[in-house]
């Protein structure tokens, strides 16, 4: 089987050296070919690629498209494969995570595998999550993610560590690594590019889930996600709770997502009240219609 590995960079130099040293580590054995979808890097992203792993196909994007508009232009850039492992540049892969997930990818009722991911200080990361839904929004809001994620009704993040010591199926997984079976792509992609960043990878699972190609976690396959600034950045937090809204619209109509967006807006509202910018920034977002109207590029990210 071959593997085609599909990472988007921008601004991404500093990753790209152990990004492909963990890639030979991580398809040990394994049939693959990189390409790299690049956001128009200011940096020396699109050099380094080329340097590094010469064989690999490099599509310059020529703008910052988003997250999943370069993962569909990878995809389409690419020789023939039998699965695609979407990977950040952040990830390092551990050796013989591939092979695995490739065995659980056989799996009944699989279109997507994922591994069990540590930070860079070897802390597991709660990659798995349940749907979203207004219960579990206010449970969040109230408990705290990682108390509501404990009780299945009541958290969207998967927070008990016992249940990742064994295989599993999730709703959908943290979109930093995943194992997408051809298949799976071909009944439910390409990405939803209007989700520009955040989100997309859940609307994807979710796709996959309802065509019965469910998201299968491997607690075997290893990974190490160097992490992003989601929780740190007020604008790429606001980005997040409103394509949160976005996709919970997607799914479920107008109505629906009101009271999801009402949920959203108390959780994000009482953090801010103890002074947490990032839900400054998000409730400002929640509360403007023109933004939760718009949809979201880099221009829009630019004004946060």
């Amino acid at each position: 089987m071959t593997v085609l590995v599909a990472v988007v960079t921008f601004n991404s130099e500093r990753l790209l050296a152990d990004l492909v040293d963990g890639l030979r580590a991580g398809l040990d054995g394994l049939a693959w070919h990189l390409t790299v979808a690049d956001n128009a890097s200011k940096d020396g992203s699109v050099a380094a690629v080329r340097r590094l792993a010469p064989d690999a196909t490099v599509v310059e994007m020529g703008r910052n498209a988003g997250y999943a508009a370069g993962i569909n232009a990878a995809v389409a850039a690419s020789p023939a494969h039998d699965a695609i492992l979407v990977l950040n540049p952040d990830v390092r892969l551990a050796p013989g995570c591939v092979a695995r997930l490739l065995e659980a990818l056989r799996e009944p009722g699989t279109g997507i595998a994922v591994p069990h991911i540590v930070d860079g200080a070897g802390e597991l990361i709660y990659t798995l999550r349940r749907e979203p839904s207004v219960l579990r929004t206010l449970g969040d809001a109230v408990l705290g993610a990682r108390r509501a994620g404990r009780l299945g009704a009541l958290g969207e993040v998967v927070a008990d560590e016992r249940l990742y010591a064994r295989e599993r199926f999730a709703d959908w997984a943290e979109g930093s690594t995943m194992l997408i079976s051809a298949e799976c792509w071909q009944r439910c992609g390409p990405w939803d590019e209007s989700f520009f960043l955040y989100s997309e990878e859940t609307d994807f699972a979710l796709r996959a889930r309802d065509a019965g190609l469910g998201t299968r976690y491997v607690p075997a396959a290893h990974a190490t996600h160097l992490e992003g600034d989601s929780r740190v950045s007020p604008g790429l937090w606001a980005l997040l709770t409103l394509n949160k809204v976005r996709l919970f619209r997607k799914r479920h109509g107008r109505v629906r997502a009101g009271a999801y967006w009402a949920a959203l807006l108390l959780r994000e509202a009482s953090r801010a009240a103890l002074g947490k910018r990032p839900s400054r920034a998000a409730t400002r977002e929640l509360l403007s219609p023109a933004r939760l109207r718009e949809t979201p590029g880099p221009a829009s990210v630019a004004r946060w």
